[in-house]
């Protein structure tokens, strides 16, 4: 399958997410910072000799909902508001999954600076240098009082 550029997937998932039901702010150069954060991704697991990461749209999807959750009620959780676990928020999705895990930040302004953050925590960077994953999905979104969300899926189909 060919590599699909972030920024659009990142697109539809934002629109999806916006809907009547959870008003959204994305932040400006919300696909900028999503393609910035899966290319620091991609270096550290290339530095490693690891497969680099494909967007998944099913990935993103999940991640921005919950971003968008985050951010409109002010929160970092990997649970979300409606008590749901990353495994369920990518199974509504229609990602059959073999591996999952969830990375969520709140504050950091760049992608180096949140992907530092994660490289800094034990178990947010063993996400990310996970050989098993294949699959990545970045959502992102501002919560009223400006507080960027991040979030970041990692996953391999079953």
């Amino acid at each position: 399958m060919p590599r699909r550029a972030l920024a659009s997937l990142l697109s539809v998932a934002m629109l999806l997410a916006a809907g009547p039901a959870l008003a959204c702010r994305l932040p400006e150069g919300a696909a900028r910072l999503a393609d910035a954060t899966l290319a620091a991704i991609n270096a550290e697991r290339g530095q490693r000799g690891m497969a680099l990461l494909d967007p998944d749209p099913q990935l993103t999807a999940a991640a921005q909902a919950h971003a968008c959750d985050s951010a409109a009620r002010n929160r970092m959780s990997h649970r979300g508001s409606d008590g749901s676990t990353i495994a369920r928020r990518v199974q509504r999705e229609g990602y059959a999954y073999r591996i999952i895990a969830e990375n969520v930040a709140a504050g950091y302004r760049s992608a180096g600076a949140v992907m530092q953050g994660w490289m800094n925590s034990s178990g947010h960077r063993r996400n990310i240098l996970d050989r098993t994953a294949r699959d990545v999905g970045i959502g992102l979104a501002t919560a009223r009082d400006g507080t960027l969300h991040w979030v970041l899926n990692l996953g391999s189909r079953r």
